[in-house]
């Protein structure tokens, strides 16, 4: 696909579960089913979103998203043209890690062709809906490669099979299967793979004809492994490290970078847009997740949505690499040794914290069921809202191993380091006796100490209160009015 012909996306709407409100169309708390095919709508429509991420793995998946979408909303996608002006990009199973769900990555795929199928009655054109599937904990060229030619070789290349010797073909029986081919988009989460993207996709680009190629980078699940320090600065060498590969191998690299609204997991917020652009300029692609889209006044919504989409595309900042892995080295480990102490406490407030997505539990790495060493912890959402619920922001956890020689570099690299800090810090509640001594006087010197928000403390206190006691009582009422108040769950 070139990307004369195919304009790339800026906002793509997920289905990360981090709000707090549930939409207006949704039928229970807990969205699912259609409500998902008329969320996609939705974004499009009246947030004014260009991409919807159709997440295949992990939850029953509805296959056939795009002919719902046609069929349902028929005015507004004859006037807005799937695949041209909104885009469903589709979130499937990696086979190397997720073995039970392996199967559902091919049935993913043959659906691609029945969708074009379904655009095409609708259009009476040839442009495809649907061309880019997005690979999770992508290790390796081969593993995105491997997907890239299933579907070129045996999705698309079984159409000239004949039955038997001079019989039909498969195109002749049932059809041609466009499109040709599709765009894999390797998702990096990990430190280790992130660091080496830009090694990977040149190792996969290097036998392809492609005038762009879409690299998505985690920003969630790296702030839950190594911190919030560690998940920036990794996301500035990769993003500085794939720009680079672009000028050397002419080819255009277009970053996406997956940010929440909590600090934690990118404070991506409608009333911070500017803040997180002129944090990742380079970024072509920002997510736009559940809470940014369902806890705020629409019109905020849309507006901010408009900025991220007129913006233009920039270059990353320099930043010195060597550096930046010393500092990570040190606070990610202070950061892991608070987290273990800290786990116990994190998974018990996890079971109060409400889920707003019918899906199962994915597998993998720390974060898919996620554990350190012999800890094991909740996904990064309800991780998040966990230590929100106690007054302790995730955001403070490791700081107190940084030098004041650390913290000057780390504000120079991390443009946004102090006002993500204050924005963390308003919910602090430094009387509950379960925020970690060291870090109590590390906070008394965070820059700028703004008021704490009084009534968010009351409700931190309920909780934290209950958790001494070792009270069995549903704490889930007050760790949504906590949330609430922040406009994101975690």
């Amino acid at each position: 696909m070139a990307d004369q012909a195919v304009r790339v996306p800026k906002c793509m709407s997920t289905q990360h579960p981090d709000n707090v409100t549930s939409p207006f169309f949704a039928e229970n708390a807990e969205l699912q089913g259609d409500d998902e095919i008329q969320e996609a709508y939705y974004a499009f429509s009246h947030l004014g979103c260009d991409e919807q991420m159709w997440d295949c793995e992990g939850k029953e998946v509805d296959a056939f998203v795009v002919k719902k979408l046609l069929t349902k909303y028929e005015a507004f996608f004859a006037e807005t043209r799937l695949g041209r002006d909104a885009f469903i990009t589709l979130r499937v199973p990696n086979p190397t890690v997720e073995r039970t769900e392996a199967k559902v990555l091919l049935e993913t795929l043959e659906g691609i062709p029945r969708s074009f199928d379904a655009a095409k009655l609708f259009y009476g054109d040839d442009v495809p809906p649907v061309f880019e599937v997005i690979l999770p904990m992508a290790d390796s060229a081969v593993s995105i490669d491997r997907i890239y030619t299933y579907y070129r070789d045996f999705v698309v290349g079984k159409q000239s099979k004949p039955f038997r010797d001079g019989g039909a073909t498969i195109a002749e029986w049932i059809g041609e299967f466009h499109p040709s081919k599709i765009n894999v988009i390797p998702l990096f989460e990990t430190m280790e793979h992130m660091l080496g993207a830009h090694d990977v996709v040149r190792e996969y680009l290097k036998d392809k004809d492609v005038e762009y190629q879409r690299v998505f980078l985690a920003r969630s699940d790296p702030a839950m492994n190594y911190g919030q320090v560690s998940a920036v600065l990794v996301n500035k060498i990769a993003l500085q490290r794939l720009y680079r590969l672009s000028q050397e191998m002419g080819v255009r690299l277009y970053p996406i970078v997956g940010v929440g609204s909590a600090p934690f997991r990118g404070n991506l917020r409608p009333d911070n847009v500017d803040g997180v652009i002129r944090e990742y300029p380079s970024t072509h692609t920002f997510t736009i997740q559940s809470a940014f889209k369902y806890d705020n006044p629409p019109e905020q919504v849309r507006e901010a949505v408009r900025r991220l989409r007129d913006r233009e595309t920039g270059i990353p900042p320099e930043v010195d690499e060597e550096r930046c892995l010393q500092v990570i080295e040190k606070y990610s480990a202070e950061y892991a040794r608070q987290v273990e102490t800290l786990a116990p406490l994190v998974n018990h407030l996890a079971r109060s914290v409400p889920s707003r997505r019918k899906r199962k539990l994915h597998i993998g790495l720390f974060g898919y069921s996620r554990s350190m060493g012999a800890t094991t912890l909740p996904r990064a959402i309800k991780f998040t809202a966990a230590l929100y619920s106690i007054g302790l922001p995730p955001e403070l956890l490791g700081l107190n191993a940084l030098t004041r020689e650390d913290i000057q570099f780390v504000n120079e690299a991390y443009v946004n380091f102090e006002d993500d800090l204050r924005d963390a810090v308003r919910y602090l509640n430094l009387d509950t006796g379960l925020v970690p001594e060291e870090l109590s006087g590390k906070v008394k010197e965070c820059p700028g100490i703004v008021p704490v928000d009084e009534e968010h403390k009351e409700l931190t206190s309920h909780v934290a209160a209950s958790v001494k006691q070792n009270g069995i009582e549903d704490l889930s009422e007050y760790v949504l009015r906590a949330a609430s108040l922040r406009r994101f769950l975690g």
